[in-house]
């Protein structure tokens, strides 16, 4: 891929492709976009179920800079200027022009779909609105369109979704936490296994995050069952937490405490956790929407506010960078996106789905999965969103028939517009 269009020079990008379901050599092409991780292949979620249904290939793209598809050795700030949504998107629209090439020198094109989740997802809406000729459709799950400096929705939904006495132990556990790290900060950082986080903010992001996504993943039990009990049994609510911390968020989830170090994101060397270091650019530099602490009845600290978030901006890479959010509505549209042929899907309790499109209309449809382990990416992952469930069962899920619905509803929207593509000659 080139740097940008303006820079002819060209890196490598790395994809992966499934061709087992494929229907040589008419059928779709399922495009699945790499969002802000590394790709480490095709996964068999319900995108796979859809391919065997429509009897089309899947191929994925990693997204540049993350992974092995980074332009740069160095990580420094100065090499991230090309990583943005934009580049993206042409990066999306070259690689399918050379993989429809690709395909038996083929002069009609074959028909192709495009997916995504969470930020990916926007990207799938995206790029059906920025290249409605190079796609049939595309399905956005938990796509977060809207940019804004303060998200508070966030814990707003993590609370909700915790429910009522779940809420009430989390609310109460955080202002215990504050009040340890005001007299005793290092054991109590100790004693979460996060002593080498030095600034009290990162700490209490890493106390944040780690109830968050437990609801944002649906695994509210894993977080709220030991909570509750042991708020009943009147046991020490801080180290409670710090075992659920350790066991769950550290242990099955694979958290790894560094990424809460802001010197550490600050490393510009490639590393298992560039990621982090990536994604928290794209924050800083375009999308924002940071998990602030609500003014009221929040369950994250009040340390968390637009204050941490600017200040880590500034840290990790440098003066000067702070999220133009508005150029980035201006340019996508944010939740009013005037695109057309893109489904929206997003879990009832999904801390994200404020920031997507949850109004339907003809051809933006929108559906919302209500159970209440439905969280982000649900219609693609099932129950939770980790670890995978083969093909996205959605039998984990508290109310399957909720996302075999909404599933049925993608697979007829898909199956019109993909009709309506006249054998790839018809894209609008």
């Amino acid at each position: 891929m080139r740097f940008t269009l303006q820079d002819q020079r060209e890196f490598l990008q790395r994809y992966y492709e499934f061709v087992e379901y494929f229907d040589v050599p008419d059928g779709p092409i399922f495009l699945v976009i790499g969002g802000e991780s590394e790709l480490s292949g095709i996964e068999n979620d319900y995108v796979a179920v859809l391919a065997k249904k429509f009897g089309a290939a899947i191929v994925s793209v990693e997204h540049r800079y993350y992974g092995k598809s980074s332009p740069f050795d160095s990580l420094e700030t100065e090499n991230l200027k090309y990583l943005s949504s934009k580049q993206t998107l042409f990066d999306l629209a070259v690689f399918r022009h050379y993989y429809q090439a690709s395909l038996n020198g083929k002069k009609i094109e074959n028909p192709w779909f495009v997916f995504g989740g969470s930020y990916a997802g926007a990207l799938s809406a995206w790029f059906r609105l920025k290249f409605p000729h190079l796609t049939c459709g595309s399905l956005a799950s938990s796509a977060v369109l809207h940019s804004v400096y303060n998200y508070a929705e966030y814990d707003q939904q993590v609370g909700a979704s915790a429910g009522a006495e779940c809420k009430a132990v989390l609310q109460e556990t955080t202002q215990l936490i504050e009040h340890k790290l005001a007299t005793n900060g290092e054991e109590l950082k100790a004693s979460f296994n996060a002593d080498g986080l030095e600034r009290d903010g990162d700490f209490m992001y890493l106390v944040a995050d780690a109830a968050a996504l437990a609801i944002q993943n649906g695994t509210p039990q894993e977080l709220c069952n030991p909570m509750v009990k042991a708020k009943k049994a009147r046991e020490d609510l801080v180290d409670a937490y710090a075992k659920y911390v350790k066991e769950f968020f550290f242990g099955t989830f694979s958290f790894n405490v560094k990424i809460y170090d802001q010197d550490y994101l600050k490393k510009t060397s490639t590393n298992e956790d560039s990621s982090t270091r990536l994604w928290w650019f794209q924050v800083c530099t375009e999308v924002a929407n940071f998990q602030v602490a609500p003014s009221n009845d929040s369950i994250r600290s009040s340390k968390l506010d637009t204050k941490y978030h600017l200040d880590l901006c500034k840290h990790v890479f440098g003066e000067g960078v702070f999220p133009d959010v508005d150029a980035t509505n201006l340019y996508y549209g944010g939740t009013k996106i005037a695109g057309s042929k893109i489904i929206f899907s997003n879990g009832s309790q999904d801390p994200w789905r404020h920031a997507s499109k949850q109004t339907s209309s003809t051809d933006l449809p929108s559906y919302t999965i209500a159970c209440s382990n439905c969280a982000h990416c649900t219609d693609l992952r099932g129950c939770p969103l980790f670890p995978l469930s083969l093909e996205g069962n959605e039998k984990n899920c508290s109310s399957p028939d909720a996302v075999h619905r909404v599933r049925l509803q993608i697979s007829k929207h898909m199956e019109l517009w993909l009709s309506e593509c006249d054998e790839g000659k018809n894209f609008m």
